[in-house]
Parts: C-alpha cells; sequence; structure tokens
C-alpha cells in the first residue's frame, strides 16, 4: 500500500498495517513533541519484561527486533512517502535495547544511557550522519540509531570501567 508522497501519520495510519503500528512504537511516533524521545523511553517496558532472560535469549530477541525493524521502518517510511519520518521510532527502540543491558545498575545509569543515547542520536558523529545521509530504506533508518547505541555502549563501558 503506498499513499501520497509526506502524508500526515494518525491512527488510522497505524492501524491500516502492523508494520506502521510498530514503526511508530506503538503509537508513541505519534508524540506532538520530541517522537524520536517519546519512542525511546517505549523501549523501558520492553528491556524490564526482557531484563531477567538468559542473556543469548535477550540478544537474541534484539537481533529479531533489529531485523524486523529494517522491514517495519522501510514499509512505513514507502508509505509515508518519507525516508525517515520523525515518528517512525522502532529504530529508536530497538537500538535503545542494546544500550540498557550496559546501563550501571543504579537509577542515574539509566538516565545516562539515556542522554548518551539521545545524544550520539541527535548529534550523529561521524560516521552515523555520513551513512545517515547515504543508505536508503529501511536499512538506512536503523543503522544511525545502532551506531548511536554503539557510541553509547562504549561511554557506558568506560564510566563502568571508572567505577570499578
Amino acid at each position: 500500500m503506498t499513499t501520497s508522497p509526506a502524508r500526515r501519520p494518525d491512527w488510522r495510519f497505524l492501524r491500516a498495517h502492523p508494520a506502521h503500528f510498530l514503526a511508530f512504537g506503538f503509537g508513541t511516533g505519534l508524540s506532538p513533541r520530541a517522537p524520536g524521545t517519546v519512542g525511546t523511553l517505549a523501549a523501558y517496558p520492553l528491556y524490564f519484561a526482557m531484563q531477567g532472560l538468559a542473556a543469548p535469549v535477550y540478544w537474541g530477541l534484539a537481533a529479531i527486533f533489529l531485523v524486523t525493524g529494517v522491514w517495519v521502518c522501510g514499509r512505513a517510511g514507502r508509505a509515508l512517502g518519507v525516508h525517515d519520518h520523525g515518528g517512525i521510532v522502532w529504530d529508536e527502540i530497538a537500538a535503545f535495547l542494546l544500550v540498557l543491558p550496559f546501563a550501571p545498575a543504579v537509577w542515574w545509569g539509566h538516565v545516562l544511557a539515556f542522554g548518551l543515547f539521545r545524544l550520539f542520536d541527535i548529534w550523529k558523529p561521524f560516521p552515523i550522519g555520513w551513512l545517515d545521509a547515504r543508505v536508503p530504506g529501511g536499512l538506512g533508518v536503523m543503522l544511525d540509531d545502532v551506531l548511536a547505541a554503539g557510541y553509547a555502549v562504549l561511554c557506558l563501558m568506560g564510566v563502568t570501567a571508572w567505577l570499578n
């Protein structure tokens, strides 16, 4: 299903296809302000639900979320006529699940993980911004967030090493 370019998403759009609902982070991407930030927050319930799983199961699910994201983000973007619409937030959700296991297990560790991930996702230091401008489709949508997650994880590992 394709629509006219730059379609404005709403709940009707999200209900039109399961990929749209997932791409828009269960509706969090419809937030009128900072949908990427709100979408990132949607990762917390998933993380807390998955936290008790064995590590291979957790990372397997995270990988499934990432691979699924390539498809759902690409499909929603094509339906909207916009490569990486601001409301498409599954990329933030799936990528932030890569960061949270590295956060120090205290309240400020989660705040720090969130802040670092959002910083790198918004700032897009090299090569994130470069790749974001050159990799099309759902892969491009997912890739910049995975790299932002990598930068956040490296910082969190540094903080953890410094604390120990």
